[in-house]
């Protein structure tokens, strides 16, 4: 499944610099430890000042052969493909096939309102072009193969979800339907555009359109981490996510690829300035991101069990990269901690030693406060402390010590005492109470 993953990354750094070495070697054993504890596996990269400057590799590429990735390794990276092909659409623009105002029923006259509907629409998610993979029966052909007629009609026959202009709403039915515009106006399959136009000239022998995945060529799996045992995904047909997903590659040959973005060797300066035109913080196939005051941008994503990231700051001259074949981690934390050590600015490594259950076993219960119609379950699932509040999904509390606990995505801290059967939850710098009934 291709999904939005738009976890924009914000931190607030001190002034205290480690040494350039010192905060990379820090980055490297922390690394190693999410790894170690099966929170990550997958291929990280930064680059300063236009040169890679670290890479790092954790974990397996093929699992089940106990097949260990290195560098040359290829990933899905899921939606950082928009970013190849708004580059493609800018291109097709320079060479006069197209206009940022050209209208959808010029290609697809089928989709509703496709004669309100332009390429700057689609580049910037703001069609009500309904996506495709939100619903149900998507998880049914996910894995099948489909030519252009089998995704236009299944695109076609969603309402709109939307008046085109009005609003942003992430859509990958948007970039399949942008891959396949691009297909028609050069008449070459999406594949050979990405060859022809961005990975021959500027080098790229690791990054293409991807197909089955074949381990073989050193191309990773994706898995889940359930019981101690690494479990494989399924696998999306590369058929599906044409122009929205279908690209593998490496975290160095990423960064080769948005630094030659940023320094006009895909694009002229000025239509890479058109890509970062954006509204509700999205260009073209471009996301903004924030960082101790600066601004930056890029993509990221996830296809299957593979997440991805790509961020540029141009005013820090720091870019960093990430995907990974199997994750339990917040990968915005990862990003921040990249970009701390990138910058020279020391992080804090997490303590991710487990609690035994039976340790674990003396907080579970149901917790209430009488001035807070929220009520807390502690429980365990698959040896994880867990809380679920009333009308909320359940996420996993990650142990600090033996009684203080954080789930870093929201910013939570839980300190139990059992002696007083309470807990204090601290989110925001506000503290609250709960008393287990």
């Amino acid at each position: 499944m291709i999904r939005k993953v738009f976890l924009l990354v914000a931190a607030s750094i001190s002034s205290f610099s480690f040494s350039q070495n010192n905060v990379r070697e820090k980055l490297g054993n922390y690394l190693d430890s999410l790894h170690v504890h099966h929170k990550v596996m997958g291929s990280f990269a930064f680059a300063s000042n236009n040169e890679s400057t670290f890479v790092k590799v954790v974990g397996f590429s093929d699992a089940e052969k106990q097949e260990k990735a290195n560098l040359n390794t290829q990933y899905r990276i899921g939606s950082i493909s928009k970013t190849f092909t708004a580059v493609l659409i800018m291109k097709a623009i320079e060479d006069k096939k197209l206009t940022l105002n050209t209208k959808l029923s010029q290609f697809f006259p089928g989709i509703e309102k496709a004669n309100m509907i332009t390429i700057e629409n689609l580049l910037q998610h703001r069609t009500g072009i309904h996506n495709l993979t939100d619903e149900e029966e998507y998880m049914q052909y996910h894995t099948q193969t489909k030519t252009e007629k089998d995704l236009i009609d299944i695109i076609k026959k969603y309402k709109s979800d939307f008046n085109p202009g009005i609003m942003f709403e992430y859509s990958n039915s948007n970039y399949i339907i942008l891959g396949f515009i691009l297909e028609k106006i050069y008449k070459k399959s999406y594949a050979d555009l990405i060859k022809d136009k961005i990975a021959r000239p500027l080098k790229l022998i690791l990054t293409e359109v991807g197909g089955k995945i074949d381990s073989g060529k050193n191309q990773a799996k994706s898995y889940k981490f359930i019981n101690g045992q690494y479990q494989a995904s399924s696998e999306t047909d590369m058929s599906i996510p044409i122009g929205a997903g279908n690209i593998i590659s490496t975290p160095t040959e990423l960064l080769k690829f948005i630094l030659s973005l940023e320094n006009g060797k895909l694009i002229t300066s000025a239509s890479l300035k058109q890509m970062k035109n954006f509204s509700d913080d999205y260009g073209y196939g471009l996301v903004k991101i924030p960082f101790n005051g600066s601004s930056g941008f890029g993509h990221n994503g996830g296809i299957d069990e593979f997440k991805s990231f790509l961020y540029y700051f141009p005013d820090l001259k720091v870019a960093v990269s990430s995907v990974t074949n199997q994750s339990d981690y917040d990968n915005n934390q990862i990003a921040i901690n990249m970009l701390k050590a990138a910058t020279g600015v020391d992080f804090q490594i997490p303590n991710l030693k487990s609690l035994p259950e039976s340790e674990l076993q003396q907080f579970v219960g149901n917790y209430s406060n009488p001035k807070i119609p929220v009520k807390f379950d502690i429980f365990i699932h698959d040896k994880t402390l867990m809380a679920q509040a009333t009308g909320q999904s359940a996420f996993p509390l990650e142990s600090v010590s033996k009684n203080s606990f954080k789930f870093d995505t929201a910013g939570i801290v839980i300190n139990f005492d059992t002696s007083k059967k309470q807990f204090t939850i601290i989110q925001s710098d506000v503290e609250t109470v709960f008393t287990k009934d």
